[in-house]
């Protein structure tokens, strides 16, 4: 038996760091993303040899150790090791188990498209299937962001496990008492199909660590800093504004939103942006692009633009020309997903 899993990766329309506490916790925030067609994967196989072995492929890390109900978390591959762990702990009562895990994802960590959480759903996941676990679509979200931010003390908001268990377009509200509501859009197909055609990714060719950007956000939002504050009542205010363009196809509107939503959100921490940050987006909308934002927290991964249909091909020329890697993502319905197969 081999048990398979998989979970899409999310583009952040418009509010991200309104899910971060704790300004969701005493503003609440909001944000609006869709899954795309770019995914997170796990291959789980039980194995009789008493042993766990985790292989990252797409990391070039390998970790193995005899079966053991806790595994030290360190440098290597600690969200494996911490899921692992919660699952035990939880669902096992402290008996271990014996498998071989195998992850990549078709984004690397620092891409601004959630792929550390979106692979900590999919790994629950494989995980549910395998055990059978009684999990719903929010107890794997709840517990995907449970393990990262509690249990791994790791850094970030709430929407990107949300965006990888439930799929689709999504307006998601993050109150106090880490509550979160999940928001199904139905966009028309004919938007949807705009908005398709319309949203170039293009990597900056910078990972970066969202980390430090996150902090100075809490630090703000702790101190209560005026002009960071104003900032992420913009961002939450933008991301309001475009649900609604979204929903009615007002895409000027849409792109009014992704326009002011950027010029906060590079108000709420000094490490959002940077020169060549600038360079690219200033060179960007002067071939084709119409507004453009940092999906994720910022400081590097993937530019995000609205362009022109009809100078797509220049746009994506151009961006070549200057020797940045340029993606089209399609827009995907289903969230994180499990089966099992027969051996190979």
């Amino acid at each position: 038996m081999i048990i398979r899993s998989r979970a899409p990766l999310r583009l952040g329309l418009s509010g991200g760091g309104t899910d971060v506490s704790p300004y969701s916790e005493e503003y609440g925030g909001c944000t609006l993303s869709t899954t795309i067609n770019m995914y997170a994967y796990c291959t789980i196989i039980p194995v009789d040899s008493s042993r766990i072995e985790f292989i990252a492929s797409d990391l070039s890390q390998r970790f193995e150790t005899e079966s053991k109900p806790f595994l030290r978390i360190d440098g290597l591959l600690p969200l494996h090791k911490g899921i692992y762990n919660r699952i035990v702990k939880d669902y096992l009562d402290d008996r271990p188990l014996s498998f071989r895990m195998v992850t990549y994802s078709d984004a690397l960590p620092g891409s601004g498209l959630g792929s550390s959480s979106t692979m900590v759903v999919a790994i629950i996941h494989a995980f549910k299937e395998w055990l059978k676990l009684p999990l719903g679509d929010y107890d794997i979200a709840k517990l995907a962001f449970d393990i990262e931010r509690n249990d791994l003390e790791l850094k970030g908001g709430k929407q990107d496990q949300y965006s990888a268990t439930f799929g689709g377009i999504n307006f998601m509200e993050f109150l106090g008492g880490n509550k979160v509501i999940v928001n199904p859009l139905r966009v028309k197909q004919w938007i949807k199909n705009e908005l398709e055609d319309s949203i170039v990714l293009v990597y900056t060719g910078q990972s970066r660590d969202s980390s430090r950007i996150i902090e100075e956000q809490i630090k703000n939002a702790t101190m209560k800093h005026p002009f960071s504050l104003e900032a992420m009542h913009e961002v939450k205010q933008s991301s309001v504004r475009m649900k609604e363009a979204m929903l009615t196809g007002d895409l000027k509107g849409f792109v009014e939103c992704m326009e002011s939503g950027w010029k906060a959100k590079k108000n709420a921490s000094s490490a959002i942006t940077n020169e060549k940050l600038n360079e690219i987006y200033d060179f960007a909308m002067k071939n084709g692009a119409k507004a453009g934002k940092i999906s994720g927290a910022g400081g590097g991964g993937f530019f995000m633009f609205f362009v022109d249909i009809v100078r797509k091909v220049e746009f994506v020329e151009a961006m070549k020309q200057k020797g940045l890697m340029v993606l089209t993502p399609k827009f995907v319905k289903n969230g994180s997903e499990a089966w099992q197969i027969n051996s190979l």
